[in-house]
């Protein structure tokens, strides 16, 4: 990565983390269901979603909703560098690392996501393309890869833009869901 480019995307992440900080929260719970509805993703189905912290869109209520609405639910569990591990919510969470929380049960290792009919992934930022800001852990980036369902970026309605900086090793995101349009196709 250029230099020009990592100072562009540390530019944009401090802007954007910033005006989440002010933001209303953006629970989701309805919403997730239309971006089932729009995969054809039907109960008994894997969906791999996560817990929203600092400002994110979405809710440990989008989670339960999807839950109660018969979809198998992963949520991510961060192990070092590595690639995401991903294990079932049923219900209860534990302290993680980082101060996340993270699902209790038994670790289904990195290649689960392989198994989701949709994978709900937070960003900071997508564009029109399906280029995703992350917040540059690189987490999701060694994860995605390993994908075989649909990708949809959940950000709040500002944060879906025209352009975003973008490098060869980025997942291009499917779709995105945000409160205010739901769900648009990537890309457009």
């Amino acid at each position: 990565m250029t230099s020009d480019l990592r100072n562009r995307k540390t530019t944009l992440r401090t802007r954007l983390r910033a005006a989440r900080r002010t933001a209303d929260p953006a629970p989701l719970s309805s919403e997730v269901l239309s971006a089932v509805r729009a995969f054809d993703v039907v109960p008994g189905q894997t969906v791999c979603a996560y817990l929203a912290i600092g400002g994110e869109p979405g809710s440990l209520a989008m989670i339960d909703t999807l839950r109660s609405g018969g979809y198998r639910v992963l949520l991510p569990i961060v192990v070092g560098p590595a690639p995401l591990e991903w294990a079932s919510y049923d219900g209860s969470l534990r302290a993680g690392p980082y101060g996340l929380r993270e699902p209790a049960g038994e670790p289904l290792g990195a290649s689960a996501i392989g198994s989701a009919a949709l994978v709900l992934v937070p960003a900071l930022a997508v564009d029109h393309r399906g280029v995703r800001l992350g917040k540059g852990g690189g987490h999701y980036d060694r994860s995605l890869p390993m994908a075989t369902g649909p990708l949809a970026a959940v950000v709040r309605d500002e944060e879906f833009v025209p352009v975003l900086p973008a490098e060869p090793h980025d997942v291009r995101m499917d779709a995105v869901l945000t409160p205010g349009a739901g769900v648009i196709r990537l890309p457009l």
